[in-house]
């Protein structure tokens, strides 16, 4: 499935074209594709891709950016650090992608962007970095407003990270009491501004879905706004498929997030 993932983003790149790659950093991996929409001011979905924190890259997670083009909306996939490379430390990736998500909000007249209109979602660890970015405080860390983000989707995310601490993981991330604090976003649920979409596969492992349906309903006792989406028969490999298709599960939720279909969210 994951050899199928990169195949469909080359095709996609060849139906579209190749992103725009531009620096958000100073490091070599610090880049982002940008797959620019041909609407004026046009919204924006930056999307944080999975891969174990330690795996993965922007290049390979294209194939959403047909749908969000066609929709009127440009999609961005930053590039970001693997765990191993960086000591394991998962402060160096929430730091990346926070500046990434920064950077495309401070220059996005430059590319056609509306910044009063940046959403962002991931999977998995992109999914539980995606909610770090919805959970940061954005005026305290860069001088940005506190509802930058206008809405998230965390697909089969992890939001608390005391018991991933105790799962494989820790071979190679190195969990401390600060960064699990720091880094578990279900602590931080006064720091949400923006509504949530929270999505999980019924065929993914108990623990996934766990997380994924505590931190929904987490979101909800907060008085924050949350959708909670069961994708009835996927594991954690297909469900993120539907993104790029308007009418699958999660790219009809995301087009619904972002005002560019006609049912409104709520």
């Amino acid at each position: 499935m994951i050899k199928r993932r990169i195949r469909d983003s080359e095709l996609t790149c060849v139906r579209i074209g190749e992103p725009e790659r531009v620096a958000y950093g100073q490091a070599e991996i610090e880049r982002l594709d940008i797959y620019r929409t041909k609407r004026d001011a046009a919204p924006v979905f930056v999307f944080i891709h999975g891969g174990a924190w330690r795996s993965g890259r922007s290049k390979d997670f294209a194939t959403p950016a047909e749908m969000f083009l066609a929709a009127g909306a440009h999609y961005v996939v930053p590039d970001f650090s693997w765990v191993q490379d960086v000591g394991g430390s998962l402060m160096v990736l929430a730091d990346q992608v926070r500046r990434a998500i920064a950077w495309v909000c401070r220059n996005a007249v430059r590319f056609g962007i509306d910044a009063t209109q940046l959403y962002v979602g991931g999977q998995s660890s992109g999914g539980h970095l995606a909610a770090v970015a919805l959970t940061t405080d954005w005026p305290r860390d860069f001088g940005l407003p506190v509802d930058i983000i206008k809405g998230g989707m965390c697909i089969s995310g992890m939001f608390d990270l005391t018991p991933v601490r105790l799962s494989a993981r820790n071979a190679y991330v190195a969990f401390d009491d600060a960064t699990v604090a720091a880094l578990s976003p279900i602590r931080h649920l006064d720091r949400l501004h923006a509504p949530v979409i929270v999505a999980y596969g019924t065929c993914e492992t108990p623990e996934f879905q766990r997380q994924n349906r505590e931190f929904a309903a987490a979101v909800e006792t907060a008085d924050k706004k949350v959708r909670l989406l069961v994708g009835e028969h996927y594991n954690h490999f297909e469900l993120p498929e539907t993104l790029g298709n308007p009418y699958g599960l999660l790219g009809r939720a995301s087009l619904d997030l972002m005002g560019l279909i006609g049912e409104g969210w709520g």
